[in-house]
């Protein structure tokens, strides 16, 4: 980032420069109980690795964490078995929406990558080879590094497996080609779960420091992932991150980031700071209208981008 910028004031600007985008998206309407949230809300937080937060707006709001979640239970499941993850799911991106089923079909099961859901489920059933409810071990891990202590939301998660049905077809066409080895409906309780954690701007961003970092979090004072990992995790974001608009997240904020369809977003800026921004109204790849706006505006005023 420019050196002598003010955090606080960037911060102050862009709350000001995205007001014209509120209005042009809409909350998550197909999760009944996120369709409800006031698409008015924004909140954003920048973390420094040297110890800086700064906020602005509802940061510390808490919001439903939903797919940003896969990236923290991704790197669970490579600090617990390497590189055999990547016998079970890919690295590239998908093109297409993050529950599109015929792509999945067409390559035998075997997802893209560990962002869209089919991925997510696949390393969710990698999580459950070692323990009965991954979605504590994700939350708590999220809460360790964040130094908070973390929920979830539980209409939340009854909402989206009540609704599940697309994310059922994914698993047991999954099961059928043996991506996935445990019981489709314990994968998918497990899965909806973990996206009904809650979380702020404030606590997502101190959450992620390790990837800004070389993979050590200033937060809980000890090295999460060993450097050939963290930059494996950030170049995953920057490629598969935000789905099938990954090509103009990037070329519009040029930072690795993961998106959620609560309306948060997460970015890195690798060997500086992460930033986390909420806004609920979606665009029509499931990412924040207002969120993305955020960070392009932040990237242009910090020069922070890493392309």
């Amino acid at each position: 980032m420019k050196s002598g910028v003010s955090i606080d004031d960037v911060l102050a600007e862009v709350a000001l420069m995205v007001r014209p985008q509120f209005g042009k998206g809409r909350p998550a309407d197909y999760i009944p109980q996120l369709a409800g949230v006031d698409p008015n809300k924004f909140g954003m937080a920048v973390c420094t690795v040297s110890g800086g937060e700064h906020v602005i707006g509802d940061a510390d709001e808490p919001f439903s964490a939903q797919s940003i979640t896969k990236l923290f239970a991704l790197g669970l499941a490579l600090n617990q078995i390497g590189d055999e993850v990547w016998t079970r799911v890919g690295k590239e991106p998908s093109g297409t929406p993050f529950n599109f089923l015929s792509q999945l079909e067409y390559e035998h099961g075997v997802p893209r990558n560990p962002f869209i859901n089919a991925g997510a489920l696949a390393i969710t059933d990698i999580l459950l080879d070692t323990v009965k409810a991954p979605e504590l071990l994700v939350r708590d891990f999220i809460g360790m590094l964040s130094g908070s202590q973390l929920e979830i939301d539980e209409a939340v998660a009854q909402s989206e497996i009540d609704t599940a049905h697309k994310n059922r077809a994914i698993a047991n066409l999954m099961r059928g080609a043996g991506t996935i080895t445990h019981e489709v409906e314990a994968v998918i309780a497990a899965y909806c779960r973990q996206c009904a954690i809650t979380i702020s701007c404030r606590q997502l961003a101190r959450a992620a420091l390790p990837l800004a970092a070389d993979g050590f979090s200033p937060i809980a004072e000890e090295t999460i992932f060993p450097s050939r990992l963290t930059r494996r995790l950030n170049a995953l974001l920057l490629t598969c991150g935000t789905y099938d608009s990954v090509g103009s997240f990037a070329y519009r904020v040029g930072l690795p980031a993961k998106s959620g369809v609560g309306g948060g977003i997460l970015a890195v800026v690798p060997g500086q700071a992460t930033i986390a921004v909420w806004s609920p109204e979606l665009d029509r790849f499931g990412s924040s209208v207002v969120g993305t706006a955020a960070l392009e505006y932040f990237a242009q005023l910090t020069n922070c981008s890493v392309l």
